[in-house]
């Protein structure tokens, strides 16, 4: 019988989180395969016990894992044992725990829609667009949604229409890794012209810092129904950035971050929140569920950054509001499983073309 598999991990500096996100998916499906993606080595995937605790997996894969290869462009399940007795995992649907990287970029899509698996969470395209902080920013913008200035940041690139501070971010990354803040653009120019391994997927963006905006979330989801959660305003520190210890060190996933839940805000920012969300699920293409986050400075509200496959799936988000995380995933199958699955048209391709063309020798010269 068909069952979910619930892949987590991956090579993303988000690996350890993915896990423990994975592990709590895996618990509340109650019956679903569980596999593990390695982030380090030959990157393989590894069937594991989905009873597992994130502790058993600090050294990397857990004892008895069993090796898995995914077959692109094979036979019904993608997903098989290896060696003479290689078997195939019958699987409905995988359920995208893994955070950031190429799990979040639109690489492991790819992979999955090649070898004709049906995925949660995020297509190609929707997180090719997420993933990319200047694109996204972009997208918003074009949309007549409030963002704040942001331009790619190089060593050779001239002083941007504002003035500093400055946060630079990776273009290509999570929403809370590699973020640094610097009061002159010299300071600026010097960092991403200096070896920075957070930078080097392609480069980073500035924009204005905003000393003492505070952060504002919402998770969405467009099945069975457009639904925003409860909004959410994680707390910290006066003036310090909402950084990836702040939200997952505390706890399983953002579960256990501090945060004003619901949040509490004047009516007109709040419908303005939820109506800029309702607009982005659409120019985000958003599957499966995703976050979004602003910035509230003042009176003014900037939308900041979507995730895709965000913490605990927002699990945090959707229980406030009344949703079970069980149900949520439940919901996210249902989706993924639903229609048929990507298909890639030749219509054109009847060779008339090929038949017609000349020698390619003629063509070189």
């Amino acid at each position: 019988m068909s069952r979910p598999a619930v892949l987590f991990g991956g090579p993303s500096p988000e690996h350890d989180v993915s896990i423990l996100t994975g592990l709590q998916a895996a618990r509340a499906l109650g019956d679903a395969h569980a596999i593990y993606w390695e982030k380090g080595g030959d990157l393989a995937f590894y069937a594991v016990e989905p009873t597992l605790e994130g502790s058993d997996f600090v050294d990397g894969r857990p004892p008895k894992a069993q090796r898995l290869k995914l077959d692109v462009g094979g036979g019904p399940g993608g997903f098989s044992t290896e060696g003479r007795r290689a078997k195939a995992l019958d699987v409905a649907c995988v359920v995208n725990c893994c955070h950031g990287g190429p799990g979040e970029d639109g690489t492991l899509q790819a992979a999955l829609d090649l070898a004709g698996l049906r995925y949660t969470g995020p297509s190609v395209a929707s997180a090719a667009l997420g993933m990319d902080k200047l694109a996204f920013a972009a997208a918003v913008t074009a949309a007549g949604l409030p963002h704040l200035p942001c331009t790619a940041a190089k060593p050779e690139a001239s002083r941007p229409p504002f003035d500093g501070p400055y946060i630079v971010k990776p273009r290509f990354g999570g929403s809370s890794i590699g973020i640094e803040v610097f009061e002159s653009w010299d300071d600026v120019v010097a960092y991403v012209g200096s070896p920075q391994p957070t930078l080097r997927a392609g480069g980073a963006v500035v924009e204005p810092y905003v000393k003492g905006a505070d952060d504002l979330e919402v998770a969405i989801r467009r099945h069975p129904e457009l639904q925003l959660s409860e909004l959410s305003r994680p707390l910290k520190t006066e003036g310090a950035i909402y950084d990836y210890r702040k939200k997952y060190v505390p706890g399983e996933g953002m579960a256990a971050a501090e945060r004003e839940l619901p949040a509490q805000l004047p009516a007109a920012m709040a419908d303005a929140a939820r109506d800029a969300a309702r607009q982005l699920a659409d120019v985000a293409m958003v599957r499966g569920v995703a976050r979004l986050d602003f910035l509230v400075a003042d009176d003014a509200l900037y939308v900041n950054e979507i995730n895709t496959v965000p913490g605990s799936l927002a699990k945090h988000l959707w229980e406030a509001s009344g949703l079970p995380f069980a149900q949520l995933l439940r919901d996210m199958v249902a989706e993924a499983t639903a229609g048929p699955g990507r298909a890639f048209p030749t219509q054109g391709a009847d060779g008339s073309i090929l038949r017609s063309a000349a020698a390619i020798a003629s063509k070189l010269g």
